[in-house]
């Protein structure tokens, strides 16, 4: 009993400082919004839409103008050039104004009707990987139409009509069955990472600044006597009210994506709440971790910023881990985002039994249990205030 009356009270002194230091508001509150925010608006449609390319028609014929139409039908393109002059659409591309261009040749229309094989060409400004990808497919998806349409009107010229033109337009149906993510929406798989991401982050940088704030207002004394000059203690009285903080906006973020945004989630509301728990958890216990190893407080910040940022690429949400160098994908497991990945794929997208993916959610714990592999260098040297802030 007597602990635990030590630790609220240090969590009492926690919750006073926190709440009078703006700071601690910013990292708590309005940047955790402000990312919530910036990224559900962003990504909203699920998909680029409405990127900018060039057509250019030397053609000017009734079907060239039938093709113009139908790409700028298409919802994730929009026609914003329509020009003659192959020139003026390529000093577009260079200038950055539009994505790619649809060439449509001169005498289009009459090689079609003599049943010859006119070519439609397109660009793209790979320099913008993402939407001149899109694009392109878009574009390519456009001449293959185009071009069923003139075989199908050949071949009706002919007299073929029936099982033989549609042998001839669609020798092998495709049935096309996008598991988890029908819709092929960036949002389901971005935003659903990158917002515990955030949290994950957040978390690191408020275990470690709290910490650091002590030794820099020559408070740890007063820190250390409040938890009985227990170091446990008075870690774990400063580490749970941040703790509840960041698992009430994990929570706001877990209840809009899955509640408000219907993102698929096939496992049920515990998995992915029980794999934010020990996400913030691992967050604060890797930060605790490398500011035990680490004497500056500054360096400590710099390696939390520089394992998060690492995190978006190592992770395998972005790009495959089994596609990364043999080094790469070992070292990808000393990041706890990559397990949180791992959790989400298995229980909200696959529906996957919980047991299943026990060994993703062990290598959270291990990462908030960390701390006790340096705690009694941290009680020396807290008690000595040999960090340096």
């Amino acid at each position: 009993m007597e602990i635990f009356k030590r630790v609220i009270d240090v969590m009492k002194r926690e919750f006073c400082r926190l709440a009078t230091k703006r700071i601690y508001w910013f990292i708590l509150v309005f940047a955790p919004v402000f990312c919530f925010v910036f990224f559900a608006d962003l990504l909203k449609e699920g998909l680029p839409m409405h990127l900018p390319v060039a057509v250019v028609d030397e053609d000017n014929t009734a079907l060239s103008r039938q093709l113009y139409r139908s790409l700028d039908a298409i919802p994730q393109t929009e026609v914003v050039l329509r020009t003659a002059d192959f020139t003026e659409a390529r000093k577009a591309m260079q200038q950055g104004k539009i994505y790619g261009i649809f060439h449509i040749p001169v005498d289009f229309r009459r090689e079609v009707s003599a049943g010859k094989e006119p070519m439609i060409s397109f660009y793209t400004n790979d320099t913008y990987l993402l939407p001149a990808s899109l694009a392109y497919k878009d574009m390519r998806l456009q001449a293959v139409l185009a071009n069923g349409a003139v075989q199908q009107a050949l071949m009706l010229a002919k007299g073929k009509g029936g099982p033989q033109l549609q042998a001839r337009l669609m020798p092998v149906t495709v049935d096309i069955n996008p598991l988890n993510n029908p819709w092929i929406s960036y949002a389901i798989y971005l935003a659903s990472v990158l917002m515990p991401a955030f949290v994950f982050m957040f978390a690191m940088f408020t275990a470690v600044y709290s910490i650091v704030q002590e030794i820099k207002d020559n408070t740890t004394e007063e820190w250390l006597k409040e938890s009985n000059n227990s170091v446990a203690v008075a870690l774990a009285g400063k580490l749970l009210p941040q703790t509840l903080i960041f698992l009430v906006v994990g929570l706001l973020y877990l209840s809009v994506l899955y509640g408000y945004m219907h993102f698929p989630l096939n496992s049920g509301f515990f998995p992915m709440f029980l794999s934010m728990f020990l996400l913030v958890l691992a967050a604060q216990g890797f930060a605790l971790f490398v500011f035990g190893i680490i004497p500056c407080g500054r360096i400590a910040l710099s390696v939390c910023a520089l394992w998060g940022v690492l995190s978006f690429s190592v992770s395998g949400f972005t790009y495959p881990a089994t596609s990364m160098p043999w080094l790469v994908q070992w070292v990808c497991h000393l990041f706890p985002l990559r397990h949180y990945y791992l959790l989400y794929v298995d229980q909200a997208l696959n529906g996957v039994a919980m047991i299943y993916s026990w060994q993703s959610y062990l290598a959270l714990g291990m990462f908030a249990v960390l701390p006790l592999l340096i705690l009694p260098k941290l009680n020396r040297d807290l008690k000595k205030n040999r960090y340096l802030p």
